[in-house]
């Protein structure tokens, strides 16, 4: 059976524009640039101001409005006598003095291939050299053979169709442990110590305790149980502390050392807002020192002009192409009215976050910090709380006293025994100068530290504190303890 229904249904769209200036709020100032580049590349009608541009260009005709038919489009609205957005997307943060050089690359030797170097050097027969070439092809980047030496010998075996027994494999293991940088090929972090060590004199009382307390009382050492380590080994404290000395000296990643330009990886922070201080007042503003000007090509204005002037000499192919330029004249001016809206809304927000904190960006001391949460400057830029959310994510900004994220701006309030609302950074903060100030022989507990912040006024449970602790990446007491 057939059955007709009426159904009414309420749906909630975003439009191409709207989907536009989300994505771009998510992206910060460092990736912005790359992504006007590619909507250039995607789209001719947008081109970089200057480009394609004569003296000519300067004064454009007007269009007079004629009727259209029907069954044509409308072109009026795409002839534009400026050609220029009102924006500027032009550097503000840099100094005249500022010098732009080119930094020469230099070709450097990898690790592993320092070490395939240190093997032709050493006097080993053909079943040796194969076996130590796929032992050093094995270790990793921090210098540890991850595999175990069984894997590797079935590895040569299927490969290779050549056998080796553990004991072979473990003598030309020991070869390569020899190699530089002391402590390369070890199998675990107290194999590559003791290598280390080895290297030494050990005839060095500090250096011989320090083989014995990594080779015989690793546990106790990884636990810093140093009272144990004290009396197992019937040794001083002044012995022990001058052991764990020599111990600190070595290297626990030995491949590290060996610096290799090829894949060294430095994080850049580009700020996205710059924040100064001028005759006593802060002045704020957006960092497009990397990002082009953008305008809409001439040439496709021009295009659509000749088309209006002649409308009787038309064929499907130019109006096909018209359509084509309309097109791409509708995504240029979304794109450029989303990268306005997109500077608006990350400068609304920027302000209300600094009004918010207006004490914190004039002093810069944590201390000063209010709570903050994202429904507060929501509330304040008349925004939705996922576009603060949006703004907030991966931007910095630049200030006189260092460059920060925006969401370490945003923290949980607590009150303290007066009422007082303070925020949980300047909690953070206390801690952990608590945690600086204490006496390493006998490091504070969570329940001391707790017990601290209550004499402080702050009512904070012992594990509030572990949590705090834990989220500035500080140890336990006991893994805090010092001789």
């Amino acid at each position: 059976m057939l059955k007709q229904s009426l159904q009414q249904k309420l749906l909630q769209k975003l439009s191409p524009m709207q989907i536009q200036v989300i994505k771009l709020l998510e992206i910060p100032a460092a990736q912005l640039e790359q992504r006007i580049k590619k909507e250039i590349e995607e789209n001719p009608v947008l081109e970089l101001d200057g480009e394609g541009r004569n003296n000519d260009d300067m004064d454009e005709p007007e269009v007079k409005e004629s009727e259209v038919e029907k069954d044509e489009l409308s072109i009026d609205e795409y002839i534009q006598n400026e050609d220029i957005p009102a924006y500027k997307l032009q550097s503000r943060n840099f100094s005249k003095d500022d010098k732009h050089e080119d930094i020469p690359f230099s070709d450097g030797t990898t690790f592993h291939e320092f070490l395939t170097d240190q093997l032709g050097l050493r006097i080993l027969d053909e079943r040796q050299h194969l076996l130590a070439e796929h032992i050093v092809g094995n270790i990793d980047e921090d210098g540890y053979l991850r595999r175990e030496i069984d894997e590797i010998i079935d590895d040569i075996a299927f490969s290779q169709n050549v056998e080796f027994d553990e004991k072979e494999a473990l003598d030309v293991l020991e070869i390569v442990q020899d190699f530089d940088p002391a402590g390369v090929a070890a199998r675990d972090l107290q194999e590559c110590l003791l290598l280390q060590l080895n290297k030494k004199d050990r005839s060095f009382p500090a250096i011989e305790n320090a083989y014995n307390i990594i080779k015989y009382h690793f546990e106790e050492f990884t636990k810093k149980h140093y009272e144990k380590i004290t009396k197992r080994l019937h040794l001083e404290e002044d012995e022990v502390k001058d052991a764990l000395e020599e111990i600190l000296k070595l290297n626990p990643k030995p491949g590290s050392s060996y610096s290799n330009p090829m894949t060294k990886t430095v994080q850049h922070i580009i700020p996205d807002f710059i924040l100064e201080i001028k005759n006593g007042k802060p002045e704020l503003s957006l960092n497009t020192r990397n990002v082009p000007e953008l305008r809409i090509s001439q040439t496709y204005s021009n295009m659509l002009e000749d088309y209006a002037g002649n409308k009787r000499n038309q064929t499907k192919d130019k109006k096909d192409a018209v359509i084509f330029v309309k097109q791409k004249l509708d995504s240029a001016k979304w794109f450029i009215d989303a990268i306005k809206q997109r500077q608006n809304t990350l400068m609304n927000t920027m302000h209300a976050i600094l009004e918010y904190q207006k004490e914190y960006f004039e002093e810069g001391d944590e201390t000063k910090l209010k709570p903050m949460i994202l429904k507060d400057i929501a509330e304040k830029t008349n925004l939705d709380i996922s576009t603060i959310s949006r703004v907030s994510n991966s931007k910095y900004i630049q200030t006189h006293f260092g460059i920060f994220p925006l969401k370490s701006f945003f923290s949980e309030g607590m009150q303290t025994d007066s009422g007082e609302e303070v925020s949980t950074r300047e909690i953070k903060k206390i801690l952990s100068e608590c945690i600086e100030g204490e006496d390493k022989r006998k490091p504070l507990t969570d329940d001391k530290l707790s017990q601290i912040l209550k004499e402080k006024s702050y009512n904070i449970a012992r594990r509030t504190v572990a949590k705090y602790r834990e989220q500035l990446n500080i140890p336990v007491a006991r893994l805090r303890k010092e001789l």
